[in-house]
């Protein structure tokens, strides 16, 4: 079973709606790019390191943005590559995050914007998979940095440049305070996202990037569940949450008997949520999208009917443009059909 299992979920179509570009590196281009610097191999290694209480990753892309990376063709190479991986299991269509103001004493956002559509583009002829880029605040940096941020956006538009979203340390630096670089990729017509309820944080942090800041979907969102109001609203409007399987803060907070069973993400459907799993930085989480299925499954306890519609709740809580969402969605739901009628003709992942 464990082997049909593993077909199925590698041969399932997907999108990846929640990765970050530094965090998708190569373990083996990070390190040479890496040795450019003088950076050993066995230092890349340590960055590398999964334990099974990992910490969080922020560190290694910290050490992109301020060690490793040079020139443009950095982001070009991670692009390419990461799509290349993804494509070989099965996604079809991938948003992708990126900090720009990380990477701004390098070069400026206009040349890291091209490489990275470059890759893009070169990508979607070779591997035949679709891609989108999301600026996103560095929410360590200055609410003033923000703003310059979709500034930068709006002032170079690029079609595939399709949202703005925030990341990094969530603690002590809640969505308010970037209100107003918000504000203004709003009105620019971006589409927005945010990663809020991520490290155990009040689910005050949800609540204020759907009220206040009017973002589309939510990265990540656990802490919703301690508040039923806002859950019960939350799936009433069918907002999406892009849940990652593989979550640093939980596999470390949580005992490993019990991780499995107290995570969020086992929870979130049955409170009416809208989820769907993905691989967030898939070389340091040591995950690939057909692995991070394969724990919906073998860690939460999902069956078929779950995996269907976290399909298709990708789908609908993409930011691909109406015509090519709507045929994707046709698309995905006959191939996860027949997938299924082929593998589990019973319609029982047992």
């Amino acid at each position: 079973m464990a082997d049909a299992l593993e077909t199925f979920c590698q041969a399932l179509p997907k999108v990846d709606l929640h990765v970050h570009l530094l965090g998708a590196v190569r373990q083996s281009t990070f390190a040479e790019m890496a040795a450019r610097t003088g950076m050993s191999e066995a230092e890349t290694e340590v960055l590398y390191a999964r334990d099974a209480k990992p910490k969080g990753v922020l560190h290694v892309l910290r050490a992109l943005e301020q060690r490793v990376l040079r020139q443009p063709s950095d982001l070009h190479r991670i692009a390419y590559e990461h799509l290349q991986d993804a494509a070989a299991h099965g996604v079809r269509h991938n948003e992708i995050f990126w900090n720009p103001t990380g990477t701004e004493h390098i070069f400026p956002y206009a040349k890291g914007a091209d490489a990275i559509l470059a890759g893009f583009a070169d990508a979607a002829v070779d591997f035949g998979v679709s891609a989108l880029l999301i600026p996103s605040i560095d929410r360590e940096a200055t609410p003033e940095a923000a703003t310059a941020l979709a500034e930068w956006m709006l002032a170079y538009r690029r079609d595939p440049i399709i949202g703005m979203g925030i990341d990094y340390r969530e603690t002590d630096r809640p969505p308010e305070l970037f209100w107003k670089a918000w504000r203004l990729a709003k009105r620019g017509g971006f589409r927005l996202t945010a990663h809020a309820g991520e490290f155990g944080c009040h689910p005050r942090n949800v609540e204020t990037a759907i009220d206040l800041l009017e973002v589309d979907r939510i990265d990540h969102g656990y802490t919703i569940l301690e508040d039923e109001a806002l859950t019960a609203r939350c799936a009433e409007r069918g907002i999406l949450f892009t849940v990652v399987p593989t979550n640093s803060y939980y596999l470390r907070t949580l005992p490993p008997e019990r991780w499995a069973l107290d995570h969020p993400i086992r929870r979130m459907p049955g409170a009416g949520l809208l989820i769907h799993p993905n691989t967030d930085d898939p070389p340091l989480h040591q995950v690939t999208p057909t692995r991070c299925w394969r724990m919906m499954v073998e860690d939460f306890g999902f069956g078929l009917a779950d995996l269907r519609g976290f399909t298709l709740n990708g789908i609908r809580g993409a930011f691909l443009p109406e015509p090519a969402r709507r045929h994707l969605e046709g698309v995905f739901a006959q191939e996860f059909d027949a997938l299924a009628a082929e593998i589990y003709p019973e319609g029982i992942i047992a």
